[in-house]
């Protein structure tokens, strides 16, 4: 089962709501959605690596009240059986084209093309399959990356269904550290490398933060990736910064646009100047450099 919390407000107040969310130490790590459903009301989804116990509650109602005031409008939760969740995601799933990459479930491999470099990802097992909006953004980025610099190894933050770390493997045929704070995902991330025949070259961990001596490579990482929420995004800046190689460049995503100046702020602190910026569903995608 697949648990999710859910609150309806205006689209001021979500973007308040997701900020508040990606703040709070408790929810770190939870993915969160953030869709119009009718005319100026607008759904946060926040999705649940475990059943909500009463931490969890007080945390999203914390998060309410930040965003929303004194007295803000409940979460609501509800529970998603899996097999329904998997099939209603593959209803009409088309493969997602980004730059050389094309990205695909299994009942779509007749569509890959003898130029396509093509990542097979099970829509609903973890977050990233290439239909989001952060997802394809870091796609298009790291496709973009390959074609100007060489790259010799990568880490990628957050790594979800690890469709990025595959990417790079494909793309640039480097070792990849592929790491996320849920084990699921970490486990998911390794059969979906070994689907992909780039098992050799992405290493998965299971791990908070970057902190760990795992993540000691001499010289740093070439391309460090980070597909999380703003918050935590943020926090990672200067363990980032530190993992990072001389000269090295780092993709960021899962921010929305009004987010952008404080996340390159961050970073700017840290010595990296950004790059480029790119919006794909109203979420940004930054690239910043040495």
């Amino acid at each position: 089962m697949i648990d999710t919390a859910s609150l309806v407000c205006s689209e001021a107040e979500a973007l308040r709501l997701v900020d508040a969310l990606g703040v709070a130490g408790s929810l770190a790590g939870l993915a969160v959605d953030v869709t119009e459903e009718v005319s100026g009301r607008w759904r946060v989804l926040v999705y649940l690596d475990a059943p909500p116990d009463d931490r969890l509650r007080a945390g999203l109602a914390e998060a309410a009240r930040t965003a929303l005031g004194a007295n803000p409008p409940e979460f609501a939760f509800a529970e998603l059986p899996e097999t329904d969740w998997v099939a209603k995601s593959l209803e009409g799933l088309t493969p997602v084209r980004v730059g050389c990459f094309l990205v695909h479930g299994s009942h779509d491999r007749a569509k890959r093309r003898p130029n396509d470099l093509a990542i097979e990802i099970e829509a609903g097992q973890a977050f990233g399959t290439g239909h989001h909006g952060t997802t394809a953004g870091c796609l298009a980025a790291i496709d973009r990356l390959a074609k100007t610099r060489a790259i010799r190894n990568a880490l990628d933050v957050g790594t979800g269904s690890g469709v990025l770390a595959i990417a790079i493997a494909k793309r640039c045929k480097v070792p990849v550290v592929a790491s996320d704070i849920d084990p699921v995902a970490v486990r998911i991330a390794d059969e979906n490398a070994r689907l992909n025949g780039v098992h050799p070259l992405v290493r998965t961990l299971c791990a908070t933060g970057i902190a760990g001596s795992a993540f000691a490579r001499p010289g740093g990482f070439d391309l460090i990736v980070a597909n999380i929420l703003a918050g935590p995004l943020v926090r990672l800046a200067p363990s980032i910064r530190r993992r990072l190689a001389p000269g090295g460049t780092v993709i960021l995503s899962g921010l929305l646009a009004h987010q952008r100046n404080r996340v390159a702020a961050a970073y700017r602190t840290q010595g990296l100047r950004l790059v480029r910026a790119d919006t794909g569903d109203g979420w940004m995608t930054l690239t910043l450099g040495d």
